[in-house]
């Protein structure tokens, strides 16, 4: 059983939903990385996930577009990124998932990239654009090695629901609202309703985790009421982390993801 099954597993038995905390490695610094995956640890984060930047992202908000031009300028590449996960994975077992685009891991090659990615301490992968009728070649080298992770949307057909979930390991990734990550958009009725309907197509056969325009502890107690397995908050760690000095950033981080993690308890 993987990492992520066995935290989903774990999270089941104590009767709690999983908080997701994604952050983009290298902003604004090695140091703010290791410093904010020390307060999400602390705070209670049950999964991370880590963003390795790219020059054109485009499922991301402005919040993680301007993360992702600062990690790049202070010279994130593959060779830092895996490093700085070996030093995560010194302090902490806690779940990384690795999110990034296609093109990263073609140009390397799909099996020598997840190879790297399971040594360094990577436990799977969310590829926004990767779609499922190209993924053969990912999945195949995935396969025994990480989970793969794939999105669906409130208005993907039912059909297509069930194809992504059986390609889908670890958890399956329902973006919560239309656009971009880290629009703020209020709580929709349509989303309510997609979690519904995955969970019915899917028969509780893997957990359905919501992200996109999830900010506060409101948020993510509305969307665990209405049946996420798990939710995931990006932008609003981004946010704090820009702003907060660097001698109180895990404090600060430990506090906010303290206020998340208590609202995914049942």
């Amino acid at each position: 059983m993987s990492k992520i099954k066995e935290k989903f597993a774990e999270l089941k038995a104590k009767n709690q939903k999983a908080l997701i905390a994604y952050i983009m490695v290298g902003f604004t610094n090695e140091k703010a990385t290791i410093l904010t995956v020390r307060g999400l640890v602390k705070g209670g984060a049950d999964i991370i996930e880590l963003g390795f930047p790219f020059s054109d992202p485009i499922a991301d908000g402005p919040v993680i577009q301007n993360a992702s031009t600062i990690s790049l300028k202070k010279g994130t590449n593959i060779t830092k990124f895996f490093s700085i996960v070996k030093k995560i994975r010194k302090e902490t077992d806690i779940p990384l998932v690795l999110m990034t685009y296609t093109n990263i891991l073609y140009h390397m090659g799909y099996a020598k990239f997840i190879s790297k990615a399971k040594k360094a301490g990577i436990d799977g992968f969310i590829l926004p654009d990767m779609s499922i009728e190209e993924s053969k070649e990912y999945l195949k080298a995935a396969k025994n090695n990480s989970d793969t992770i794939f999105l669906i949307s409130p208005n993907t057909s039912k059909k297509r629901i069930q194809n992504i979930a059986k390609a889908s390991t670890g958890f399956l990734y329902l973006v919560a609202v239309y656009g971009t990550t880290g629009v703020k958009t209020g709580i929709k009725n349509y989303t309510i309703k997609a979690i519904k309907n995955v969970k019915k197509q899917t028969k509780g056969k893997i957990p359905i985790g919501l992200g996109f325009g999830i900010s506060t502890p409101e948020d993510v107690k509305k969307y665990i009421k209405a049946g996420a397995d798990a939710v995931i908050v990006g932008s609003a760690y981004l946010k704090l982390i820009e702003k907060t000095p660097q001698n109180k950033l895990e404090s600060k981080i430990t506090l906010f993801t303290k206020s998340l993690k208590k609202q995914t308890i049942l």
